[in-house]
């Protein structure tokens, strides 16, 4: 190792990669790779994120001994080979230490582990959980690399007032390095920027915030690492949504470490930010679970289109099988709408009429049904009979099934359990109705780096002119049973992601009946969100992760 206190230039390689959870292997081949890589640009040490070696998060993957032990091993692995004089690392993993589980980092350098850094702050809220599975590490110092003492804290000890940050800078750090699993949700690069800045001006350190990249079950880490300079200026910004390693040069001017060159990545917009989300979820979701491919309802509606675009964007049309599934009650106009957009989307459409196996049930059900009034029961029919051939079709040919509800009506209970909620995974779960139609229109006159589906109109305008129905009676809309959805959808987001008093949404200019019967229609379909297939986080409180209401509530406010 290299000491040199007159040291004046140091070139960080920052990686925002995309591990696999429990893929220790894998993901130390990752590292391995990014590692040459930054060699290969001249860099002196390469910056991972947190907890790199075992993805992020493990949940209860750390209460395995056998796993904790195949992460030390990788990391006494990748320690070795900086033995050749090569770049330091430094890697977050689990340790398990004297007194519990950490979320540590290692600094590696010279063929050893200089030290382990333990995590002190431990967040448990919305999608966080990490006190139920690790110990709190004790206050840090500086660690000395090459004769530049780094401070290294660790995601959420940048966003609270622990003094983690203070402690570093008064104990002689002279830069921070921040290795993040920080994941995505609208606006939320704007938010880490803030948090990021409130640290610089407390300690007057500059900052590197490396984050991780890609889909895990509901989250996703949307990369956009960045540096800030002392005087408050973006030192580089590095691209969301995409995997890269790129070197950022920092030189030290009179006793301060100023960049000196690095990436300035234009961020998307709200919009494609988004879609992008969405996207890159489903597509890991996809591949790290396995499916060679996927099948979907596809209805001649705007959320599945969407669905279905999103598919064929994240996967490729060959590995996109779209089904339409009609009843006498499908109009004509939803036929061509279905047809028109598997054709633009370039993948397989297949034609399954649900007429026989609806008739069927109703002929078994007949006896027991004898003198009671046609309603909801025989129209959650056709949608569990489109249900149960999707997952035929899924058993069959080895195809996930993809699930195709949005926010509003998971929010109201507007789906059929062992129907349309069928599936392994949704990727609109978390937007709104009104959201699937911005997104619906920028998806037409757009296509997002790495899409693998076509540019051009691939909805249907008709599609997102059309007014929405689930077609299970004659002439039905969703308007029959909900409010125009820019008003359902405000008072959804006042009540779920605000946690607002009825009394406030109706002060906004809305009716107060309407209010309390969402309110009531939001709580009694709890029972079916815990039955959902999990979805992309969107907005800031998705269900599940987020938001953990009982099931059983007789709370309504009132």
């Amino acid at each position: 190792m290299n000491e040199n206190n007159n040291r004046t230039t140091l070139r960080i390689a920052v990686a925002q990669l995309n591990p696999t959870v429990g893929d220790v292997a894998g993901n130390l081949a990752k590292a391995r790779e990014a590692r040459a890589d930054a060699a290969r640009q001249g860099a002196d040490l390469l910056l991972l994120t947190e907890l790199f070696i075992s993805g992020y998060p493990p949940e209860d993957l750390v209460l395995k001994p056998a796993f904790l032990k195949a992460c030390h091993a990788a990391v006494n692995a990748l320690a070795a080979d900086t033995a050749d004089g090569g770049p330091g690392v430094v890697v977050g993993f689990p340790r398990q230490g004297a007194t519990g589980r950490h979320n540590s980092v290692a600094v590696l350098d010279g063929g050893r582990i200089l030290v382990f850094r333990d995590k002190l702050d431990l967040p448990n809220y919305g999608e966080f959980d990490e006190k139920r599975v690790f110990v709190e590490g004790a206050m840090p110092g500086p660690v000395n690399f090459r004769g530049v003492r780094l401070g290294i804290p660790i995601c959420e000890e940048i966003w609270n007032d622990m003094g983690v940050c203070e402690t570093l800078a008064e104990s002689g750090a002279e830069i921070l390095l921040v290795p993040n699993g920080s994941p995505y949700y609208r606006g939320k690069v704007d938010v880490r920027h803030q948090v990021a800045l409130r640290q610089v001006i407390e300690t007057g350190l500059p900052m590197v915030f490396a984050n991780q990249l890609g889909g895990q079950d509901e989250l996703v880490f949307d990369g956009a690492s960045f540096g800030l300079n002392v005087d408050k200026s973006l030192a580089f910004q590095m691209s969301q949504f995409e995997e890269s390693v790129a070197l950022v040069t920092w030189k030290k001017e009179n006793g301060t470490w100023r960049c000196d060159g690095g990436p300035m990545a234009k961020l998307p917009e709200q919009e494609e930010a988004d879609y992008r989300a969405c996207m890159l979820g489903f597509r890991d979701y996809v591949n790290k679970n396995g499916f060679k491919n996927v099948v979907l309802g596809l209805s001649g509606g705007i959320d599945s289109a969407i669905c279905a675009a999103l598919a064929v964007d994240a996967l490729g049309e060959e590995r996109v099988r779209c089904v339409m599934l009609p009843y006498r009650y499908t109009s004509q106009e939803s036929l061509s709408d279905a047809a028109a957009c598997a054709r633009a989307l370039g993948c397989r459409y297949d034609i399954v009429p649900i007429e026989a196996p609806v008739v069927g049930f109703m002929d078994a059900l007949s006896d027991m049904f004898e003198g009671t009034e046609s309603g909801i029961t025989e129209e959650n029919l056709q949608s569990r009979a489109r249900g149960t051939i999707l997952m035929a079709i899924s058993n069959k040919f080895g195809s996930m099934v993809v699930t195709t509800g949005n926010k509003s009506e998971m929010s109201v209970g507007y789906a059929t359990l062992y129907g349309d909620m069928n599936g392994g995974f949704n990727p609109i779960k978390d937007l709104y109705k009104m959201q699937v139609y911005a997104l619906s229109r920028w998806r037409n006159t757009s296509v997002p780096p790495g899409a693998l589906g076509p540019s051009g109109e691939v909805i249907p305008r008709n599609i997102i002119d059309k007014a929405p129905s689930a077609e299970l009676r004659p002439n039905q809309t969703d308007q029959d049973s909900l409010p125009p959805y820019p008003v359902l959808d405000d008072i959804l987001e006042c009540l779920v992601e605000n946690e607002m008093g009825t009394e406030e949404i109706v002060a906004r200019g809305h009716d107060e009946a309407t209010v309390h019967r969402i309110e009531h229609l939001l709580y009694i379909a709890e029972y079916k969100r815990r039955q959902s297939a999990p979805g992309v986080k969107i907005t800031k409180k998705n269900f599940g992760r987020d938001r953990r209401y009982p099931i059983t509530n007789r709370f309504r406010d009132r």
